[in-house]
């Protein structure tokens, strides 16, 4: 009798925690194939994954690890430093033409680079995805409206349209502060540039998607437009996400320091940015001074490089087309003979 009372006491327990089991299926099934990686892709992840941990490193601990700030000119002593002095014990990556630290700049140039890419990747994906989402499943005139936009978005060279989205820009997010304005600016004038991508393959997905049976049947059964994008077609069409949000992270840093190189980046007076380091770096190249453009140069290239390992292993693993699983040895011979256990075969 007691167990008859204690039983359905347990029963709450088991279907409350069975939902926020269910939370995390798509996440581990979504995942699944990077803990499954072996051989070449795996190694390319990790060595992706160390050179832009070194970045984050540096972007997160900028205070701590740089010796100066990055506008800072002046010793302790009120002496200013030296102009496009040489690498030393004090200026470990030397100075440039405007007295201010060249490792100082690689250190803090890493914390703008990585806050104007991650604001660009997320804003074009929540832009992008659930246009692509709502255009591909209901079709007609949105669908026809937003591809019209898209293709005209696209027809536009990517580091023109940035350059003029960051010049209409230009002082518009002054209430964020000195400091953070240019960052935002940047940010947004390089989303522009990516939001027709994720339009693009989350639409032409959705497309294929919205025609399988279990959508289908979905429909059939009832459910709203929206419960049937959320939970049926989105989860079906949102694994190229990380792929492409990855490529594009690697593709903002050049446009950015491209941005910054023209002139229309981040100002040097609200962050350290490495394309404006470049800029400012071309007249001194001819006059043997090479580590004011040597410097930012290999950290553009470095986190380039890490970003773009990073993309393409996660395609390699992620994609079913190009994964590759694990084949096991198997032997007949000995999984038949096991099958015969010893009684069967004394009876025979």
């Amino acid at each position: 009798m007691t167990s008859e009372f204690m039983a359905p006491s347990t029963a709450p327990t088991a279907a409350a925690t069975a939902p926020r089991r269910g939370r995390f299926i798509g996440l581990r099934r979504a995942l699944a194939p990077v803990g499954e990686a072996r051989g070449l892709p795996k190694w390319v992840l990790y060595i992706g994954l160390a050179m832009v941990a070194v970045f984050v490193v540096f972007a997160i601990f900028a205070p701590w690890i740089s010796p100066y700030r990055f506008d800072e000119y002046l010793t302790g002593h009120g002496q200013r430093f030296p102009k496009s002095g040489h690498p030393s014990g004090s200026h470990l990556f030397g100075t440039n033409i405007m007295s201010t630290d060249v490792f100082s700049h690689i250190v803090y140039g890493s914390r703008t680079a990585l806050e104007v890419i991650v604001i660009a990747v997320i804003i074009s994906m929540l832009i992008g995805v659930p246009l692509g989402l709502f255009s591909g499943y209901y079709g007609g005139p949105l669908d026809r409206t937003l591809v019209l936009v898209m293709d005209a978005m696209f027809a536009f060279p990517s580091l023109l349209l940035a350059i003029l989205v960051a010049f209409l820009l230009r002082g518009k997010f002054g209430f964020l502060g000195a400091s953070f304005s240019g960052i935002m600016s940047a940010a947004i004038s390089i989303t522009v540039i990516y939001i027709p991508q994720y339009f693009r393959v989350i639409r032409n997905s959705v497309i294929s998607v919205r025609e399988e049976p279990y959508v289908e049947a979905a429909r059939v059964l009832g459910a709203k437009p929206r419960t049937v994008i959320g939970r049926y077609v989105f989860g079906n069409v949102v694994q190229n996400v990380p792929v492409i949000a990855t490529l594009n992270a690697a593709d903002a840093l050049l446009t950015l320091a491209g941005l910054g190189f023209l002139g229309y980046g981040v100002q040097p007076t609200e962050a350290a940015e490495w394309g404006y380091d470049l800029q400012r770096a071309l007249g001194e190249a001819s006059g043997g001074i090479w580590w004011t453009s040597v410097y930012p140069g290999l950290a553009i290239v470095l986190l380039v490089t890490g970003l773009t390992l990073v993309g393409e292993s996660l395609n390699d693993l992620l994609n079913p087309v190009l994964r590759r699983r694990q084949l096991l040895p198997v032997d007949i011979v000995a999984d038949v003979e096991g099958e015969v256990s010893p009684h069967d075969a004394a009876g025979r």
